[in-house]
């Protein structure tokens, strides 16, 4: 008798499908469960992963979260305008919900363990690690703790005949979910490496983007996309038609150097068509319905809740604080914004809101609503203590 029976969070790639074997092998355990947990990933990549799953482990699970994943972790971090080091996450995300699904199916398996495929220099480690550990369960990651490589891991698959979807050649890391696609390894790992467009299947590349521009408009409520075009849609309707309309206008690739949780600065490559679009309007129509002070301050916060977000602690207390204060502001974001689509830029054209702080009759040149001569008096003390700074300084010279 071994070890009883492990449940693997598994996506049917390279890493995830040899710990299946290495799992007995090396760690001694009878059964391997896997998970495989539907995110928004392409319907191909779900397939691959099930019949795999069904063929290589003892029992497989496939479960489909995504309008969960896009109520619970897309939603807020729209609200919270999350991104991080400028680019809008996903991967991050998605994590937690993941490694939550994963934990649940341990419980009905009555495993005592959680396999991962993750290494030991990314971030996605040390999120799937909070989540098992939060559920008082134990971490098991061969790819981490056998300190292997692509090229091991590639020669392994092919000794036990496990089909993999890279080559030595192609020794692409691919994540993805309906909100984000990241590309990493190979190649692609030397910052100087110019990518190929053959690792790109959301985007069409900008010089190959339609000539004339798009235009569309997005609806929202309580800082919520709601609406395309003036046609309501639910969350992930909507942002699987916009990855497809602003992808095809070459929009949301990032390429970037990252720095990691662990301080490891790591080339990566994104394609996010409709987070960029999303995000992009509201920014902008949040800059319309909330005030300075609540602009000035929301930055701030966005910026801690992105970091949080990024490093997976969704359990911490100030992230649930945050959340809080985020939501109490979204209340008054509503409204379209009108945006231009064009060969990978989207441009703001303009914004409606009823809930808009912005009056035309007190801001406009030909309005006399406001009497202009009471800004003297303000005038008169504005930078008053500056002004007397440079005055001292002017005598003692």
């Amino acid at each position: 008798m071994g070890k009883g029976t492990i449940v693997l969070a598994y996506s049917g790639g390279l890493d995830t499908s040899i710990c299946i074997p290495l799992l007995k092998e090396r760690y001694d355990y009878d059964r391997v469960v896997t998970v495989a947990v539907n995110v928004g990933q392409r319907d191909e990549e779900i397939d691959v992963a099930t019949k795999k799953g069904e063929k290589l482990a003892d029992k497989h699970y496939t479960i489909d979260v995504r309008e969960k994943f896009v109520k619970e972790h897309i939603f807020p971090a729209i609200r919270a305008n999350g991104s991080y080091e400028g680019y809008p996450m996903g991967t991050s995300l998605a994590r937690p919900l993941i490694a939550e699904e994963v934990v649940s199916i341990a419980r009905k398996e009555r495993a005592k363990a959680i396999g991962h495929g993750c290494t030991g220099k990314g971030n996605d480690q040390l999120r799937f690690d909070f989540i098992i550990r939060s559920a008082g369960l134990e971490v098991v990651a061969p790819i981490r703790e056998l300190n292997l490589t692509r090229d091991w891991e590639i020669e392994y698959a092919k000794k036990h005949k496990i089909p993999v979807p890279v080559r030595k050649d192609k020794p692409w890391s691919m994540d993805e979910n309906c909100w984000s696609r990241s590309i990493e390894g190979g190649k692609l790992e030397d910052p100087a490496f110019y990518p190929p467009e053959e690792i790109f299947l959301w985007t069409v590349s900008p010089e190959k983007a339609p000539n004339k521009p798009e235009k569309i408009t997005l609806g929202f409520k309580a800082g919520i996309p709601v609406s395309l075009n003036g046609k309501k849609l639910g969350g992930y309707e909507l942002i699987q038609k916009l990855n497809s309309l602003a992808g095809g206008h070459g929009i949301g690739r990032n390429d970037m150097i990252e720095d990691r949780i662990l301080g490891l600065k790591a080339r990566e490559n994104y394609e996010h068509p409709a987070a960029t679009v999303i995000l992009t309007a509201h920014r902008d129509l949040e800059s319309l319905t909330l005030t300075r002070q609540e602009l000035v301050f929301k930055r701030m916060v966005d910026d801690k809740w992105s970091e949080l977000a990024y490093e997976g602690l969704v359990y911490e207390p100030l992230y649930t604080a945050l959340n809080a204060f985020i939501n109490t502001t979204q209340e008054r974001v509503n409204g379209t914004v009108d945006l231009e689509l064009y060969k990978g830029s989207v441009r703001v054209l303009g914004r409606s809101s009823p809930d808009a702080l912005y009056s035309n009759d007190l801001v406009s040149f030909d309005s006399t609503s406001i009497d202009q001569c009471h800004a003297i008096g303000v005038s008169q003390y504005f930078g008053i203590q500056a002004r007397l700074v440079r005055q001292m300084q002017k005598k003692k010279k």
